[in-house]
């Protein structure tokens, strides 16, 4: 057979996804392979489908006894034979495994890294043939990973000494360019085909909740009553968050279970087994949960506490819709979460790494909990921070977040961030944000007292804002390098680079979220939208003889057929052999072992309701949901530009100011610094031109001619700067310009 007759004889798929067969095809001639796919894209299939087309045996390096297990139960369940090796199993099972694969009775080994060096292991691939050796989770190589486990670098050793070098394919779902270039030279990869098909995960929407500690549990609880008999995983960082939650939900009737490294093997196991065979609802775990858990019906992650780096949230979020399906990741986050991660950081070991390699990774470490922070902090789109992150570059927002569907407006906070570098500069760079906020709020704190802070002159300047206000100042600062903040057990802020804050022009504007507006949804469809009441009816009598086979052949429902496959014959409804092999996920192997009982259920189902109709077709583009109207762009009525004053001479920030003052238009957005900038330039007034510091905003010849001048100024500082001035003319073609529409250039 060639690799689609496999593809769909044993694994029931009609054709092969993205990526997965260029994969194939460079396997099957030889070349070395790495591949980056998300979560629930099918990287399994990359190597399983040229393991039994090669000639002698494929070796699967794996980090997880779980991970091993499932995949093998899958395979076996598939029709093709395979085995694990890992300390779960005897000396005896483990010896009578590797006799079994030398006679050819596998295809497929998995085994944990650490078995590479056993002697009886080693004598075993030495004597037989082994064609390919695929590292998965391949990130663990990379000690600048988030996940670096020592012992995969023994892989390389254990290739080394086989007689003739084996196929390599490496897999992972999460790499950063550095990751990718450490995992090829690491692995001594030789001319490999590298595919990277993409890190978007259209099904999943993302959002980040701001929610203090004593509130997360109330929200959890609420989000779960209102998605019941959803399954779902919830992280928390540390073991007695997840005992005390786990106490909760399961006194409010939740069907919960609980994992964390606290538990021992045993009670482990049970946990994750009640899970993945649906026998509970949600599993609250740690990290320690869930790499390799295939559970295709996962409907929503919930993130108790922030994570410490974007690999793992992606990696611990991901596992939420492997089916395709509609599902959500929501991080519920405090200001708390960044101190926890920081405290977990301090003391995370460091097995077999020489000190100046820890040292490293520790400022890595530091690196990548800002920038989780950052994505817990941001107002743009969240898919696209996450793109980013990874090295891709996104076009337009998602429209599928949380933050493109909540309601924003924007202040301009420049003469508060003025008195945060003041406040800085006072500080010289030696105290960190909790010093800066409370002087510039004027607490009355012993500490600040202590240091001589309420002696400074920016105490209390901000004291009618919001803490909340200036953490939003200076994390917009922080984006923009005004000022800076080290890394390190004790971080303290310092001042950046401030030179463009000299500017009059240059302003700082900060995105504040409409905490009053409703967010604005765009639905998404579920493959479960095209199913009728009766189609629904079918499905859930599909689901419950799921269970019962599954519970007769001891595996996880999802390994008999998953959401997607049953959703998919309530669709097409089939009758016969050749209709139910022509639904997704219908193997020729599964067939047989469980397709007539299918067929059996689904024509008991149209006895029974002759006339019903279980499926209709849905539009692909849904129609928008609109909760609350979004604020048009600014505009002005006629009456309002007669009510405007002019004067000799405004500058541009007054021009806004008396705009937005004389605006009756109900439900507009404020008029902005740029969108006045923007039309001056258009009409060939004003332009931007590069000198000694960077670009300035200068008037053009036209602007010349109109009478806009400009003005040297110096600031207290002693900083020289210069300032554009408009005449009155140029004010009336202002305002003439945001009458109506302002769609056209005068």
């Amino acid at each position: 057979m060639d690799a689609a007759e496999i593809l769909k004889t044993y694994f029931g798929y009609d054709s092969f996804r993205n990526g997965q067969e260029e994969i194939v095809r460079s396997i099957l001639s030889g070349k070395d392979a790495l591949a980056i796919m998300p979560t629930g894209a099918g990287k399994s299939i990359c190597y399983q489908v040229p393991a039994l087309m090669l000639s002698g045996i494929t070796i699967v390096v794996s980090p997880l006894i779980s991970l091993m297990q499932d995949q093998v139960k899958a395979l076996n369940e598939a029709g093709i034979h395979a085995a694990f090796i890992n300390s779960s199993l005897t000396e005896a099972q483990i010896t009578k495994a590797m006799r079994l694969a030398a006679e050819g009775r596998y295809k497929i080994i998995y085994v944990a890294p650490e078995r590479l060096e056993s002697a009886l292991f080693m004598q075993f691939a030495r004597n037989g043939k082994i064609s390919m050796v695929t590292v998965d989770e391949a990130h663990c190589i990379s000690q600048w990973g988030q996940d670096f486990r020592p012992s995969y670098l023994k892989i390389v050793a254990f290739i080394d000494s086989l007689p003739e070098r084996p196929v390599v394919s490496a897999f992972t779902a999460t790499a950063t360019r550095e990751v990718k270039t450490d995992i090829e030279c690491t692995l001594k990869l030789q001319d490999p085909r590298v595919v990277v098909t993409g890190f978007d995960r259209e099904n999943l929407y993302y959002s980040v909740e701001h929610i203090l500690g004593k509130r997360k549990d109330a929200y959890i609880l609420d989000y779960i009553q209102k998605h019941a008999d959803e399954s779902g995983i919830i992280y928390c960082a540390t073991r007695k968050n997840v005992e005390n939650l786990y106490e909760k939900l399961d006194r409010s009737g939740i069907s919960v279970t609980r994992y964390h490294a606290g538990m021992d093997n045993d009670a482990r196991k049970k946990s994750q087994d009640d899970f993945i065979y649906d026998r509970v609802q949600i599993v609250i775990a740690t990290n320690a949960f869930g790499m390799g858990i295939d559970k295709s019906n996962v409907r929503f992650v919930l993130h108790y506490n922030m994570p410490q780096s974007m690999e793992n949230y992606y990696q611990e979020a991901g596992r939420a819709g492997r089916d395709g399906e509609s599902a959500q990741c929501i991080l519920l986050f405090s200001v708390q979460d960044v101190m926890i991660n920081k405290f977990l950081l301090e003391r995370k070991e460091f097995e077999g790494m020489d000190i100046d390699d820890i040292e490293l990774v520790r400022q890595r470490d530091t690196q990548r909990l800002q920038v989780m922070e950052g994505y817990c902090k941001t107002t743009t789109c969240l898919r696209n921070y996450i793109l980013e992150y990874f090295g891709e570059k996104a076009a337009a927002p998602c429209d599928n977040c949380g933050n493109c569907h909540r309601e924003y407006y924007e202040q301009d906070m420049t003469a508060e961030a003025k008195w945060v570098v003041n406040c800085v500069t006072e500080t010289k760079g030696r105290y960190g944000l909790n010093i800066v906020i409370g002087t510039l709020l004027g607490a009355n704190r012993a500490r600040l007292k202590e240091i001589g802070a309420n002696t400074y002159r920016s105490y209390g300047v901000l004291d009618q804002r919001s803490e909340t206000d200036i953490r939003l100042l200076i994390d917009q600062m922080l984006a923009e390098g005004y000022i800076v903040q080290t890394g390190g057990e004790y971080s303290v802020l310092q001042v950046g680079d401030i030179h463009r804050l000299r500017a009059e022009s240059t302003h700082v504007i900060v995105r504040k979220a409409q905490d009053e507006e409703e967010t604005v949804k765009r639905t998404k469809k579920k493959k479960t939208d095209s199913l009728t009441g009766a189609g629904f009816e079918l499905f859930d009598r599909l689901r419950r003889l799921r269970q019962v086979i599954a519970k007769e052949a001891a595996m996880p429902p999802y390994i008999i057929f998953s959401d997607k496959t049953l959703i998919d014959m309530c669709a097409k409804a089939p009758t016969n052999q050749a209709q139910m092999l022509a639904v997704s996920g219908v193997g020729e192997n599964k067939y047989q072992k469980y397709g007539e009982r299918f067929i059996q259920e689904i024509t008991a189902f149209l006895s029974e309701n002759p006339n019903a109709v279980v499926s209709t077709q849905i539009d692909e583009e849904p129609a928008p949901v609109v909760k609350k109207e979004r604020k048009a762009e600014f505009y002005l009525n006629r009456e309002d530009a007669e009510r405007f004053q002019y004067a000799e001479y405004y500058y541009i920030s007054d021009i806004r100011a008396k705009l937005n003052q004389v605006c009756s238009a109900v439900n507009v957005k404020k008029v902005t610094l740029s969108a006045i900038w923007e039309y001056l330039v258009a009409a060939g007034m004003t332009t931007e031109e590069q000198g000694q510091e960077g670009y300035r905003k200068v008037q053009t010849e036209r602007g010349l001619e109109l009478g806009i001048k400009t003005i040297n100024k110096t600031s207290q500082g002693g900083f020289a700067y210069q300032l554009l001035m408009y005449p009155e003319t140029v004010q009336r073609m202002i305002v003439e310009y945001f009458v109506g529409s302002g769609s056209e250039v005068k």
